[in-house]
């Protein structure tokens, strides 16, 4: 059984949706890939105290790492991307092909940027935190604005 909630956030609200409780979804307003409204199930804030929790600590720059237990609904391969996702510390970004030749396959980096763009659970799998090859912000489901913003609260410099 699926339920949602809308939470407020520094970048808009964001919609989360669990999974007969555990969290497998983190969509932002006009988000590239975000599924139709009918799929996220009944509205219900009871699922959702924990992420709210540390969504908030995270935009305060109090929380570097979470601990919520996810249902990443993919592909085999892209479920092996999402998890390198989690491996990038705060702070840091890699490149696709980084995230390739860490799943052992150096020519994958395109497919890697397109099981990226197909995360459900932005910001708490931090598909913010890839970048192109020049280091040049590329793709992001949110927007490139809100992906520069989500990079420099992590390194310190954000501006509400």
């Amino acid at each position: 059984m699926k339920q949602h909630t809308v939470t407020d956030s520094p970048y808009g609200p964001l919609t989360l949706v669990a999974e007969d409780g555990v969290l497998c979804g983190l969509y932002m307003t006009d988000q590239r890939h975000r599924p139709p409204e009918e799929t996220f199930g009944a509205p219900d804030d009871s699922p959702f105290a924990e992420a709210q929790e540390q969504l908030a600590a995270y935009f305060a720059g109090d929380l570097k790492d979470f601990t919520l237990d996810l249902r990443l609904n993919g592909t085999p391969f892209q479920r092996s991307v999402w998890d390198q996702l989690r491996k990038i510390p705060y702070g840091e970004t890699r490149t696709y092909g980084e995230l390739a030749d860490a799943l052992g396959n150096p020519a994958a980096s395109r497919a890697v940027g397109l099981a990226n763009g197909r995360n459900p659970i932005g910001i708490i799998v931090p598909c913010h935190r890839v970048i192109g090859a020049s280091g040049s912000l590329t793709g992001y489901g949110g927007g490139l604005e809100r992906k520069q913003r989500l990079l420099d609260l992590e390194r310190g410099s954000a501006l509400f």
